[in-house]
C-alpha cells in the first residue's frame, strides 16, 4: 500500500518544565506512512502525577496529530503502568499479551482520533 503522507515518519515530541525549567514529564510519537500515531514514551516524575501533567501531554500530542491529518493512535503499556490512565482518556485495548513479563500483562491499545 502506498503511503499517504510525504514524509514517512514524523516524530513528535513534547515536554513540561517546572520554573527552574527542569523537565517534569514528556512524550514522543512518530506519525508513521499512512497517518497513524504511534505514541512510544509518556513519562511524568512521580512527584508530579495526578495534577494533570500526562493528560495535558497527551492532549497536546493527539491535537497536532490531528493537524497533520490523523484519524487513529496507538501504543503499548503493561499492567503495571498506566492501562488505566488510557482507559480514562478514550483509548481501548485491542491486543493482551499475557506473562509479558512473567506474572504481568502488556496491553495493545487503540483510539480513533
Amino acid at each position: 500500500m502506498p503511503f499517504t503522507q510525504a514524509v514517512p515518519f514524523i516524530q513528535l515530541g513534547f515536554v513540561i518544565r517546572d520554573k527552574e525549567h527542569v523537565i517534569r514529564g514528556g512524550i514522543t510519537a512518530v506519525i508513521y506512512c499512512w497517518k497513524i500515531l504511534y505514541i512510544n514514551v509518556l513519562w511524568v516524575d512521580e512527584q508530579y502525577r495526578k495534577h494533570g501533567y500526562g493528560a495535558k501531554l497527551l492532549a497536546k500530542i493527539e491535537h497536532e496529530a490531528c493537524k497533520q491529518g490523523c484519524k487513529l493512535a496507538h501504543l503499548d503499556t503493561f499492567d503495571f503502568q498506566a492501562k488505566d490512565f488510557y482507559l480514562r482518556h478514550g483509548y481501548e485495548i485491542f491486543g493482551q499479551l499475557d506473562d509479558c513479563p512473567l506474572g504481568h500483562a502488556k496491553f495493545f491499545m487503540k483510539k480513533v482520533l
